[in-house]
């Protein structure tokens, strides 16, 4: 319906040259676009590439320093528990040596004071003997000096 225009040499008017050239051109724009589109499309697939590779990374680092905290508590759990065990059995093996002790502090002071009895008793009798020595030796003497007197010449 454009028919209007001017021919040139191969056929075609100058409208449908327009229209074809606006066309290639609208193309070419459309082309620049998609390549622009794809373009950026690669540079946003590229830089969630790099996030993700970062991210296993840090995924791969967390894992490792996870493991490395289950290899170092489970030592300290085993090891925590082996010394309580011990303190355990030595709580046990305490309380009864703990019970002698106190039973065996009680007849070592009943002792002391049966022995502390019997060494006052001992002084006591040796005060005793002492005084019925004395008194022995002086009624001797006594007895002595009269039986003296008696043997002398009668006159």
């Amino acid at each position: 319906m454009r028919n209007l225009g001017s021919s040139n040499g191969s056929g075609l008017s100058t409208d449908e040259i327009e229209d074809e050239e606006m066309a290639r051109m609208a193309i070419a724009t459309f082309q620049a676009r998609e390549e622009e589109i794809e373009r950026k499309k690669m540079e946003v697939k590229e830089r969630v590439e790099l996030q993700l590779g970062r991210a296993e990374e840090e995924s791969r680092r967390l894992a490792q320093i996870w493991e490395e905290l289950e290899v170092l508590t489970d030592p300290m759990r085993k090891e925590v528990a082996v010394v309580r065990k011990k303190i355990d059995m030595a709580n046990r093996e305490l309380k009864p040596l703990g019970q002698s002790i106190q039973k065996k502090e009680r007849e070592y002071k009943e002792a002391l004071e049966a022995f502390n009895e019997k060494s006052k008793e001992k002084a006591q009798l040796v005060t005793a003997l002492m005084e019925l020595l004395t008194e022995s030796e002086r009624v001797r003497m006594k007895k002595l000096e009269e039986l003296s007197k008696n043997i002398e010449p009668i006159q």
